[in-house]
């Protein structure tokens, strides 16, 4: 299936001298996926809700200034192809070519929709991102938008003093707020209403009761759910306590899921590629698969590569996260690394996924152990 026929040629666009408060504007009045950045009437970029997050930055500032590249995407492209580049170039939106003019736009919404009926085959199990960050509810504001930032990522679930789940906080949140005060205000006081929000704690800001989902749940049904009610993520249960966080569920983790293959070669997928110097696809892939290799009874099924770039520079090179996130016949493996530049970056997160690979197979060898010992003791 191609997305000729699911690409839209309708979409928001702005020219790149605009002002930063018509951007906001839109947003608060069409709610759009992304807006489209036009430069002297060619496709300058996109600029999406989460960049909106950036602080310090005023009503006055010109457009061009927050948009950032997004793959451009021929009308004829595979669906699976597009999820892939959806996912790489960290966007939920992206400008769709025809003949190399700009025809229309592709959402992982309309995605996600045509490709709906396809997804009971999987669970929620499958694909579902473990070991999520949390956010207590008396946290300030600034702290979860410290936290979005630094992760890439766009939701929270917010827990209280026990651990339980009570809310989840979104970007989402944090631009209505900040839009919802704007209209109370004149031009010259956001800047004071963003540093109140900056002191809120999340506890006035997150939503409330939240969706959440089960293991056991069909991709089809918690991506209707997404659908139905414009959510870009669900939170994941724990099986013994649905009142604990056990992950997250977000559409993107569908697309990605979307992309995988059934080549013989490991499945990798690299968000931010761009940011990537010396090191090249097939480099990571082979990288990741000789730390695989050391744990003879690990199939890696799918392995993530997130790139995402601060804004510390030394001597002109930038300050890189990485995460690396292995989807295995044993379950999920990580490894996170920070350095300057995505080379040294990935060789740290790679070190941190090695020993945490290496963990796995001690605890797998224990745990062997221990029942051949029971075994011997006829406990078992």
């Amino acid at each position: 299936m191609d997305i000729a026929d699911i690409a839209t040629p309708d979409y928001v666009e702005v020219e790149s001298e605009d002002r930063l408060g018509k951007v906001r504007s839109l947003f608060d009045e069409e709610n759009p996926k992304g807006i489209i950045v036009m430069e002297a009437g060619q496709y300058a970029g996109v600029i999406t809700e989460r960049q909106l997050l950036r602080s310090h930055i005023d009503d006055d500032t010109k457009a061009h200034a927050m948009m950032k590249p997004a793959p451009k995407i021929d009308r004829t492209e595979d669906i699976r192809e597009t999820a892939r580049m959806l996912v790489e170039g960290n966007t939920k939106v992206a400008p769709v070519f025809e003949a190399d003019r700009l025809w229309g736009i592709i959402t992982e919404d309309q995605i996600l929709d045509a490709v709906l009926d396809s997804l009971d085959a999987l669970d929620v199990a499958d694909i579902y991102t473990a070991n999520v960050i949390t956010i207590d509810e008396d946290d300030t504001m600034g702290r979860v938008i410290n936290l979005l930032r630094e992760n890439g990522i766009s939701r929270l679930p917010v827990v209280d003093e026990d651990g339980f789940l009570t809310g989840v906080v979104t970007t989402n949140d944090i631009v209505d707020f900040v839009v919802r005060q704007g209209d109370k205000t004149t031009r010259g006081d956001r800047s004071g209403e963003i540093e109140r929000l900056l002191d809120l704690p999340v506890y006035d800001v997150m939503s409330s009761p939240v969706e959440t989902v089960a293991l056991e749940t069909s991709v089809e049904d918690a991506v209707a759910t997404m659908l139905e009610n414009d959510y870009s993520g669900l939170v994941v249960t724990d099986p013994d306590d649905d009142r604990v966080v056990g992950g997250v569920l977000t559409k993107t983790d569908v697309l990605r899921a979307l992309s995988y293959t059934e080549e013989e070669t490991m499945d990798v997928q690299i968000t931010n590629i761009d940011l990537l110097e010396t090191l090249s696809r097939d480099d990571v892939r082979e990288t990741i698969s000789k730390v695989a290799s050391k744990y003879a009874e690990m199939d890696v099924l799918h392995a993530h590569v997130r790139f995402h770039q601060h804004k510390e520079k030394l001597r002109g090179t930038a300050l890189i996260q990485c995460q690396i996130r292995l989807r295995t016949n044993k379950g999920q493996a990580m490894g996170t690394g920070e350095g300057y530049g995505a080379d040294n970056a990935f060789h740290v997160a790679v070190d941190k996924l090695e020993r945490n690979v290496l963990e796995m197979k001690g605890i797998q060898a224990d745990e062997e152990y221990e029942g051949q010992l029971l075994r011997k003791l006829n406990q078992l």
